[in-house]
């Protein structure tokens, strides 16, 4: 059978490996942490990510990313999105034309406020892309619970290949043509899962995370419009079904962040709890800065960047919203040709 490599050994990467393997796949999954290679390997189990989940024989895990790579039919990038460009220079000797590029991270490059694909534009231009996304706890499908994303290339023999690939009975692939909208919408759904996790770490109820939401996903294609996405797409498996799952879920570790935060324990306090990326933070830093160089309107991410970089009291922070200017929700929504 093929042989897959997986560059990550997080939970998601590890979730998909364990797709992948399930479907007969030989998975090469690359960490730099040597014991964490040894442990997998020897217990057949990635207890620090996915504790209780076993780890069929086909997946090998190893600290050679030569090794990895060399002779995978696809490479699916599923370390953190701020180490997309490194680890692309780190691959860039032993990967060939024909391997195809898999982005399963969610976020924008901080410094350059680049979508990922063109991260891996600039520094791997000869190779297919595609971007995998959606409504998705690693949690969920390494168990076998039923899920569907989307994948986006502009190319869309190799987003057909990616969803054979990956495509399964408990593990179901769209295809989507919009690799900006798809990209955005998985990278700044995650800003209002962070401030769904405050609303709730702050005690407030149902009515306030349902209007976060609504007024996120606006806010989301406002920006996504303006960097040349097609706005349809927000209300699809990266748009919609993504702020769905990372807003309500506790598997969400953007929303438990947030709920740190609103409870009020400060950003070191909060990261040193969760124990992973919080890639939220890293993208309301990142939306803030495109978002005003831009001229867009992003209320709520310009609320909860003054939350964790200008010290603003949530509370204080929520009432700011509330009594902003009046708007008509319609106009508003036709004036951006936002489409829904």
């Amino acid at each position: 059978m093929e042989k897959i490599c997986v560059l990550g050994a997080g939970s998601w990467g590890s979730a998909l490996a364990l797709v992948l393997a399930k479907k007969g796949y030989e998975v090469s999954m690359w960490t730099l942490n040597e014991e964490q290679a040894n442990k997998i390997n020897k217990t057949r189990e990635n207890i620090d990510y996915l504790p209780g989940v076993l780890f069929p024989n086909n997946i090998a895990v190893t600290t050679d990313i030569e090794e990895a790579v060399v002779d995978s039919k696809i490479i699916v990038l599923a370390v953190p999105s701020q180490a997309i460009r490194s680890v692309s220079k780190q691959i860039k000797p032993f990967v060939k034309e024909k391997q195809i590029l898999v982005d399963v991270a969610k976020g924008l490059e901080k410094g350059t406020g680049l979508r990922l694909s063109e991260v891996c534009e600039q520094e791997l231009p000869n190779n297919p892309y595609a971007t995998l996304s959606g409504p998705s706890h690693a949690e969920e499908v390494a168990k076998d619970i039923p899920t569907t994303v989307v994948v986006a290339s502009q190319n869309l023999e190799i987003a057909q290949i990616v969803q054979d690939i990956f495509m399964s009975p408990k593990f179901r692939v769209y295809t989507n043509p919009d690799i900006v909208g798809v990209e955005l919408g998985g990278a700044l759904k995650n800003i209002i899962a962070f401030g769904a996790g405050i609303c709730d770490g702050l005690g407030y109820g149902d009515n306030a995370k349902a209007a976060l939401m609504t007024r996120g996903i606006t806010e989301i294609g406002r920006l996504g419009a303006a960097m040349g996405a097609n706005v349809s797409t927000f209300a699809g498996l990266s748009g919609i079904g993504d702020l769905i799952v990372t807003c309500t879920s506790m598997h969400s570790r953007n929303r438990r962040a947030g709920i740190l935060i609103g409870q009020g324990k400060n950003l070191e306090e909060t990261l040193k709890e969760v124990k992973m990326v919080v890639e939220g933070i890293t993208a309301t830093e990142v939306a803030y800065e495109v978002a005003k160089k831009l001229n867009i309107d992003m209320p709520i991410t310009n609320a909860i960047y003054s939350v964790l970089h200008n010290g603003s009291n949530p509370n204080e922070v929520v009432i700011e919203l509330m009594m902003r200017n009046k708007t008509h929700e319609m106009e508003e929504v036709v004036d951006e040709k936002l489409g829904f």
